[in-house]
């Protein structure tokens, strides 16, 4: 990513990714349906996850990956057609054992406005069984936290932003 647009992110040490608004993403109110915002954080994951060196076949033969047990979207404004969009996405927790946390911020290029903050939990699983189980020690190192102090904004805040 472009160092200019890793400098709309609100923290610093953010991987990111660029996507542009399609005429799939767009819903019934002519902006972008609330699911496709979803849809952009996991890809940003997926990305992130693949850059740190735990790719799909790596998690595979560790037989652990990371399940979402939790997301909190926050939208702020909405996108339109043919917006550029940064996600951007920070680890801001890894207890090295069982769980992670990430934070995220969506910004229009263009304005530099912020249209959504998210925070997802995982927990480790056994990809076998599904079933919770301690994070292998690549995971525990290539989750390092690059979000020191995550952000405390209320919700309230969030929208009037």
């Amino acid at each position: 990513m472009d160092e200019s647009i890793l400098q709309l992110a609100e923290y610093p040490n953010a991987f990111g990714r660029i996507f542009k608004v399609t005429q799939e993403d767009i819903d019934g109110f002519g902006h972008v349906n609330n699911a496709v915002y979803l849809k952009w954080l996991d890809a940003t994951v997926w990305a992130h996850t693949r850059n740190v060196g735990l790719d799909e076949h790596t998690c595979q033969t560790l037989n652990r990956g990371m399940a979402v047990v939790r997301h909190e979207l926050d939208y702020i404004s909405s996108a339109y057609l043919g917006d550029e969009i940064a996600v951007f996405n920070w680890l801001s927790a890894n207890d090295g054992k069982l769980r992670a946390s990430r934070t995220f911020q969506v910004v229009r290029i263009k304005d530099k406005k912020t249209l959504l903050r998210a925070r997802t939990d995982y927990i480790c699983t056994d990809l076998s069984t599904g079933r919770p189980k301690r994070m292998p020690q690549q995971f525990a190192e290539a989750y390092q936290i690059t979000l020191i102090a995550a952000p405390t904004a209320s919700r309230e805040q969030a929208i009037s932003a």
